[in-house]
């Protein structure tokens, strides 16, 4: 990266925070600092960065590090965190959702319910924000983003504005395919259905959360994909590493394919849990166990 990059970044309308801690902005708590964490004010603001900035200079967009591990060693580069005005959600004609990428998922759900549009009833069990769920192609119960995306709109790194279609998303099973993009927001499909009937359906989804998955740890949600034909939390069991402590992690006494920070964890802490049992099922079982949680930092 060039000599003094960090004072001389693009003035900006929003907030610029250097050697900026990011434990606070994980569900984790843990990681070192980024270099620097750029708030925008709004699109504009963040694509006249992406425009000024040196190309050189690494950008990584996080949401509320829900589904996130960053290494102690912290960061390199800039850190995008998108505020409140990109969390916007309405409701749009023909059982349509926008919502920015800073929104909720569970807010989304929300939204949705009230204006009895159906189909987006399980973002109400998914953990984090909507940009996290183009990219992952987040889901649960048997749903997943790319079942309801219309099209995703984001910035490219030139911070010029693009529209993706669900086709170009390139979807797969928690994975998609544009890379080096920060999303801005994405435009939803439902189906009419009466209010009473889209909210049954969504607290049947929290209540079913509430008692199965440890919401109130510091987690990161499911730490493994399934693999093709099991179940990652069965694997992690028959392991034996269900609340068994690595340092101060380990995995969830309630789900074992929730790795918490159960007493004072460190990221190496937690990412050598991970994959000491990564090894041991493959060992035990020949079956690859594949992070969920994205990783990103040094060590």
């Amino acid at each position: 990266m060039p000599e003094n990059w960090i004072d001389n970044l693009p003035a900006v309308r929003g907030k610029i925070v250097k050697n900026a801690e990011l434990a606070p902005f994980t569900w984790f708590r843990v990681g070192g600092p980024a270099d620097v964490i750029f708030l925008p004010e709004d699109e504009a603001d963040l694509a006249a960065f992406l425009q000024k900035i040196d190309p050189a200079i690494p950008v990584t967009p996080i949401g509320v590090g829900s589904n996130l591990l960053v290494r102690d060693g912290g960061l390199d580069g800039v850190v995008v965190r998108l505020g409140r005005n990109f969390a916007q959600v309405e409701a749009r004609g023909d059982n349509r959702i926008y919502a920015g990428a800073a929104a909720l998922d569970a807010n989304v759900a929300k939204v949705a319910a009230q204006n009895g549009i159906a189909g987006l009833e399980f973002y109400r069990g998914v953990p984090g924000t909507i940009g996290g769920a183009l990219v992952m192609n987040a889901g649960c119960y048997g749903s997943e983003t790319k079942d309801i995306l219309v099209e995703a709109y984001a910035l490219t790194r030139a911070g010029e504005r693009i529209t993706i279609s669900n086709a170009d998303m390139g979807y797969s099973y928690r994975h998609s395919e544009p890379e080096n993009l920060i999303y801005v927001g994405a435009l939803y499909q439902g189906t009419a259905d009466s209010v009473e009937a889209v909210t049954e359906r969504m607290e049947a989804i929290t209540t079913r959360r509430e008692t199965t998955q440890p919401i109130r740890e510091k987690t990161g949600g499911s730490t493994f994909k399934n693999p093709e034909g099991h179940s990652a939390w069965k694997l992690v069991d028959e392991a034996g590493w269900r609340g068994k402590l690595f340092g101060g992690a380990k995995f969830s006494d309630l789900h074992s394919n929730f790795m918490i920070n159960a007493d004072n964890a460190t990221a190496a802490d937690l990412e050598g849990l991970g994959d000491t049992v990564r090894a041991e099922v493959k060992d035990r079982f020949g079956i690859d166990l594949h992070w969920e949680i994205k990783r990103i930092g040094r060590k």
